[in-house]
């Protein structure tokens, strides 16, 4: 997916729309160049140009910037890895308490060598697939069918991958009245116990408990420009200042981006997107995605599965540690 032509003008993002407007253009002289008119030595100095300025830009995000990108409207969503990464899916349906959840995805798939579980939030691509997939927000039957796929998966002895994208939880008052404190805590205690391998990556937005119930793995990985923390930069400007004007240091202070969360020990791998973002290029990202899986996957598959809990409660319990000093 190379979108430089693809993208409408209200999906560029402001610090991308300069990279985008060169691309346009050499599309454009491409396009004129005939036998007689020959454009080739300007596509050249304007394809220099665009990749000096893509790198320039990319090389000083600010966190607010890493916050749009991993939202981006044309990012590529769980289902588009299921079909870049995976042969054979079949999606499995609902939660045998109430009904099905299309804000969560989940199926059995081959992914290289291994059987797998694929399982994760899905959002839409307009306001059918939006109102449809709820903007990626699931209700507790979601999480519940969550549980009820990792538990069958374990009981096959399938790996499990989870593929994080989410603005948070449903807060609505028909989730808190079915539960949804309770059904995201039980998915956090069976993904604690279950003695298979998991793999969670954040591919967009990893927002709240919403993110979590699908986070204790024993490898968390994320796309380079993924964010994944305990609450938005809106959400957190509101409560703290607010004031609106306070998101992007909200960003700042949240430590939400990539190399944050590795630096925090809650990340255990970033992986590197497309040039421009995994928008640009979703089949370069997905192929580096699927190195790094397929790299954690051999790793873990060779454990004994009794080790897997006990090295999955050592990983979490050592998040957040802190040290006491002498006041």
């Amino acid at each position: 997916m190379s979108t430089e032509t693809q993208l409408s003008d209200r999906q560029i993002l402001d610090f991308e729309r300069p990279i985008i407007d060169l691309e346009r253009k050499i599309h454009e002289l491409r396009g004129l160049s005939t036998g007689t008119v020959d454009f080739t030595a300007e596509i050249r100095r304007l394809e220099v140009k665009a990749r000096k300025l893509q790198k320039e830009v990319f090389a000083d995000l600010t966190p607010q910037q890493k916050v749009q990108l991993s939202r981006h409207p044309a990012r590529p969503y769980l289902l588009d890895y299921v079909r870049l990464l995976t042969e054979d899916f079949v999606e499995l349906h609902g939660d045998r308490s109430f009904r099905d959840d299309p804000a969560i995805v989940g199926g059995f798939a081959r992914f290289d060598a291994w059987e797998v579980l694929v399982l994760g939030h899905q959002k839409g691509r307009n306001t059918k697939e939006n109102l449809h997939r709820n903007f990626g927000m699931a209700r507790p039957e979601g999480y519940r069918k969550a549980t009820r796929l990792m538990r069958m998966a374990s009981r096959f002895g399938r790996p499990i991958l989870c593929f994080i994208d989410t603005p948070g939880a449903y807060p609505g008052l028909g989730a808190e009245e079915r539960g949804q404190a309770e059904a995201i805590a039980k998915a956090l205690q069976v993904m604690a116990s279950l003695d298979c391998p998991i793999i969670s990556v954040v591919i967009g937005e990893g927002g709240s408990g919403g993110a979590l119930a699908l986070g204790v793995a024993d490898r968390v990985l994320m796309l380079e420009y993924s964010i994944y923390s305990v609450i938005s930069p809106e959400g957190c400007a509101s409560i703290l200042w607010r004031d609106p004007a306070k998101v992007p240091e909200a960003a700042a202070q949240l430590r939400l981006t990539a190399p944050d969360l590795v630096q925090l020990g809650i990340c255990d791998e970033v992986i590197p997107e497309a040039p421009g973002g995994a928008h640009r290029d979703a089949a370069v990202t997905a192929a580096k995605l699927r190195a790094a899986i397929k790299r954690h996957l051999k790793e873990l598959t060779a454990l004994p599965r009794h080790e897997l809990t006990e090295r999955r409660y050592q990983k979490f319990r050592a998040i957040g540690a802190f040290v006491e000093t002498a006041g």
